[in-house]
């Protein structure tokens, strides 16, 4: 089910408000996709499936509050943030938003753009695609992702496997831009790395 499917906001809105079960169960497959990701970045893999039900049940119960003032998947976006937060407070495993030193813009490495200005010279120019196919570094690249600091693993998670928007992301983490791009270079330096040592020595 394509978010495409889905009938005009006015439209869809209504349905929902209505009780439309059938309408109700393609948007919950349209936007699954993007409400999963954001609860992945947040919470990790074990409960995200539960924040997105818990945001779904809040959504609901709030949408005769809804006053559009966004778009309704954007809502729910924020609404499975605040969820996963909340999960995580509860699990006294709070997520640090501290304000990060902006290195990056004296950084060789990066342009004024917080962009690579070269590739890692220890890759030729198929490994990177070779190397992402074997299991093993699949493998290794989550043991790795799940070890860096939380508010890195989100815009990281959020960015690189949300594929969502810098000012999504600031919105959601809490961060500002120049702070999630320092948060977001980090994370793929450490990767970067990763990927490198794992293509020297064959190991994790």
């Amino acid at each position: 089910m394509s978010e495409k499917d889905l009938p005009e906001e006015e439209a869809l809105i209504e349905g929902l408000l209505n009780n439309d079960q059938l309408l109700f169960n393609k948007v919950v497959k349209a936007y699954y996709p993007s409400m999963y990701s954001v609860a992945y970045a947040i919470a990790g893999q074990a409960i995200a499936d539960e924040v997105v039900q818990e945001a779904w049940v809040s959504g609901i119960r709030a949408l005769p509050k809804f006053e559009g003032r966004s778009k309704l998947k954007s809502w729910l976006i924020r609404i499975v943030a605040n969820e996963a937060k909340t999960r995580l407070r509860k699990e006294s495993r709070s997520v640090s938003l501290e304000a990060v030193n902006e290195t990056w813009a004296t950084d060789p490495r990066f342009d004024n753009r917080g962009h690579w200005n070269e590739s890692n010279t220890e890759w030729n120019s198929d490994s990177p695609e070779e190397l992402l196919s074997a299991n093993e570094l699949k493998d290794c690249f989550k043991k790795h992702t799940e070890l860096l600091p939380d508010n890195q693993k989100q815009v990281l998670n959020l960015r690189d496997v949300g594929g969502m928007e810098m000012d999504e992301i600031c919105n959601i983490v809490g961060v500002s831009s120049s702070n999630a791009r320092v948060l977001l270079h980090r994370a793929r330096d450490k990767m970067q790395q990763m990927v490198a040592h794992f293509q020297r020595t064959g190991k994790c």
